[in-house]
C-alpha cells in the first residue's frame, strides 16, 4: 500500500526556505502500509521497523547520519528504521541548486512481546565451539551480501505475500528458546514467520537480483537473499529447496524455492526477513492484510 501526500505549499519563511520548498513541491511519501503520510514531502512520524520510501527533488543529495543515501533519477530514496530506534531521525537534504534543509522525523515505539519457542534442535541454540565458528562464517557471508547498493528501484513496488498462511512469528518479538527445560534468551526475531506445509512454493514479493543462495546454512538452512536496490533486501530462510542462483534476475511472483524446516526450525514455515543494509525491518508493514 502506498500513502501519498499533497504537494508542499509555499512558505512565508526566508527566501531560501521558500526556494527549497518549491523545489520539493510535488514530492510524495511512498511509505510502508503503517507509515503515516505527512502534509509535506516527508512523513512526520514513522514506526520502529519501517521501510520508508520518500521522493525528493531530482538530483538532490540526502545525508542520513554518516550515510549518503542513493537518490533515484526522479528523487526516490529509501531508508529503514531499526527495531530499537527511539531518537528522532535527522536528515540533511541539499538540492541541485545548493539549498540545504534539515529534516527531522519522530519515531513511534512499538511493544515487543516475548515468544517462547520449543522443539528446535538443541545444538542450534547452544552450539559447540566448532559449530559456533561455522555459524559466524556463514553469517558474515550473508552480512556481506546485504551491503549491496544497486541503483535499481525494485523496492518501490507494492510488495506481495511470498506465501499465504498463518503468521506464526512476528518481527521484533524477543525470542526465548526452551531446551531441556531451560530457557535460553536469544536475539529478537528478525523477520516474519508464515506457517504453511513443507514444499509450498515461495514467490518473490518484489523483483530483484539474487545476492545470496545456499541450501544448507547451519541456523537458517536453505537461504536466499534477493536484493531490491538501494540497500533494501529480502531474505527467505529454512527452505527445503532453492530454485535460484546468485546473480539471477528475479521478477515479482517468480518461484524462488519451497518452504521447509531446515536449520533452527521447530516445524515447516517460511521466515521472510527484510533489511535496509544491516538494519532489520518488519515485512508486514509493507503488506495489505491477508484475505
Amino acid at each position: 500500500m502506498r500513502h501519498r501526500c499533497q504537494a508542499a505549499a509555499g512558505s512565508p519563511c526566508a527566501r531560501a526556505r521558500r526556494t527549497l520548498v518549491a523545489a520539493l513541491a510535488g514530492a510524495c511519501v511512498l511509505a510502508g502500509a503503517r507509515v503515516a503520510a505527512a502534509p509535506g514531502p516527508w512523513p512526520a512520524r514513522v514506526e520502529q521497523g519501517s521501510l520508508v520510501r520518500v521522493q525528493v527533488a531530482a538530483h538532490s543529495r540526502v545525508r542520513y547520519g554518516t550515510r549518503m543515501l542513493r537518490v533515484g533519477p526522479r528523487g526516490e530514496i529509501a531508508f529503514g528504521v531499526g527495531r530499537d530506534q527511539r531518537d528522532p531521525l535527522q536528515f540533511e537534504v541539499t538540492t541541485a541548486t545548493g539549498h540545504r534543509e534539515q529534516v527531522r522525523i519522530e519515531v513511534t515505539p512499538r511493544d515487543w512481546p516475548v515468544e517462547r519457542v520449543t522443539g528446535v534442535p538443541p545444538a542450534t541454540v547452544e552450539p559447540p565451539p566448532a559449530i559456533a565458528e561455522r555459524i559466524r562464517r556463514e553469517q558474515a557471508r550473508v552480512a556481506a551480501a546485504r551491503e549491496r547498493d544497486d541503483a535499481r528501484e525494485d523496492w518501490a513496488a507494492d510488495f506481495r505475500w511470498p506465501v499465504r498462511g498463518r503468521i506464526s512469528g512476528r518481527f521484533g518479538n524477543q525470542r526465548v528458546y526452551v531446551v531441556d527445560g531451560k530457557a535460553v534468551p536469544k536475539s529478537p526475531h528478525s523477520g516474519m514467520d508464515i506457517a504453511v506445509p513443507e514444499g509450498t512454493p515461495v514467490h518473490a514479493p518484489a523483483g530483484g537480483i539474487v545476492s545470496f543462495a545456499d541450501p544448507d546454512l547451519y541456523l537458517t538452512g536453505g537461504t536466499v537473499l534477493i536484493d531490491h536496490g538501494h540497500g533494501v533486501s529480502s531474505n527467505f530462510l529454512h527452505l527445503s529447496r532453492v530454485d535460484v542462483a546468485v546473480g539471477q534476475r528475479i521478477e515479482q511472483g517468480q518461484v524462488i524455492g519451497a518452504v521447509g524446516r531446515t536449520g533452527r526450525a521447530s516445524g515447516p514455515h517460511l521466515h521472510w526477513g527484510l533489511n535496509w543494509f544491516e538494519v532489520r525491518l518488519d515485512p508486514l508493514l509493507l503488506l495489505e492484510p491477508p484475505r
